[in-house]
C-alpha cells in the first residue's frame, strides 16, 4: 500500500453531525435569507450571486423577490447550486461572528486531525458546501479553530462530488499522485468515485460501534476517525 502523504475529508455526516447542517445551519439561512437579501442585494458580491442564481435558473428577468423565492425553493430541494451555497456561506458568517452558531465537530474528528496534523500529513476538505462555509464550521468550531489544520479547502468549483474526474483534479492541484491520499466520505457514491480516481478511500458510518473496521464493495468502513487511527498514522 502506497504511504498516505494527504487526507482530504468531507464535512457532513462525517467530520460533522447531518443533523447540525440540517437542523441549525439550513434553517438559520433560511429564515434570514429574505433579509439579508434586502440588507446586501445591490453589494457587487451579493448581486453577482443572485444573477448567476437567475442565469443557472433560466430566468435572467426574475425580479428580487422572485429570485429569493427561488433560492428558499432550492433550499427545500437541497439544491447543490453553487450561488446558493455562497450567500448561504454569508448568511452563516453573521451568525459566527455574533456567536449565535457554533460550528459542531465530532471529538474523534478534531482528535485525529490534529494527530495528522503533527505527524506532518496534508490536510484537506471537499465539501458541497462553500469554501467559506468551510472554513466557518471549523474556524469557529466547538473544539477550537481546526481550520488552521487545513492546507485547503474545496468545493463543487473543482467538480461533482460523485464524478472520479473531480478527485483527479484535487490530486493535480495539491502536485500529489492519487493514491498518495485518502478520501473520508459518508457517502458511497464520493467514495466509489475517489476510488476509482486512484485514492485510497475509507467510508465513515457513524451508525457502526466507533472502533470498528470492516470491507465492502468500495472498500474499508470505519465506525468513526479512531476506527483509523492506527492504520493511516504515519509510523
Amino acid at each position: 500500500m502506497t504511504a498516505v502523504r494527504a487526507v482530504v475529508t468531507d464535512i457532513e455526516g462525517t467530520t460533522t453531525p447531518l443533523a447540525f447542517v440540517h437542523e441549525v445551519l439550513f434553517p438559520y439561512a433560511r429564515k434570514r435569507l429574505a433579509n439579508f437579501v434586502d440588507q446586501h442585494g445591490d453589494e457587487p458580491e451579493v448581486a453577482e450571486q443572485l444573477a448567476a442564481a437567475r442565469e443557472l435558473a433560466g430566468l435572467p428577468a426574475a425580479s428580487r423577490e422572485e429570485t429569493v423565492a427561488l433560492l428558499l425553493q432550492w433550499m427545500d430541494e437541497d439544491r447543490k447550486a453553487g450561488p446558493l451555497k455562497e450567500l448561504q456561506g454569508r448568511i452563516w458568517r453573521q451568525g459566527y461572528e455574533e456567536g449565535v452558531l457554533k460550528g459542531e465537530v465530532y471529538a474523534d474528528a478534531a482528535h485525529l486531525l490534529k494527530q495528522w496534523r503533527a505527524a506532518g500529513l496534508r490536510l484537506f476538505v471537499y465539501s458541497s458546501g462553500s469554501e467559506e462555509a468551510q472554513r466557518l464550521i471549523f474556524g469557529c468550531s466547538d473544539k477550537g479553530d481546526l481550520a488552521t489544520f487545513f492546507e485547503g479547502f474545496f468545493d463543487t468549483r473543482i467538480g461533482n462530488k460523485l464524478e472520479s474526474t473531480s478527485y483527479a483534479a484535487i490530486a493535480k492541484t495539491v502536485a500529489l499522485d492519487a493514491g498518495e491520499i485518502l478520501f473520508l466520505s459518508d457517502h458511497p457514491g464520493e467514495i466509489a468515485a475517489a476510488r476509482k480516481a486512484g485514492m485510497q478511500v475509507v467510508r465513515i458510518d457513524r451508525e457502526r460501534s466507533p472502533d470498528s473496521w470492516n470491507e465492502d464493495e468500495n472498500g474499508p468502513v470505519a465506525g468513526s476517525f479512531s476506527g483509523i487511527a492506527a492504520r493511516f498514522l504515519p509510523a
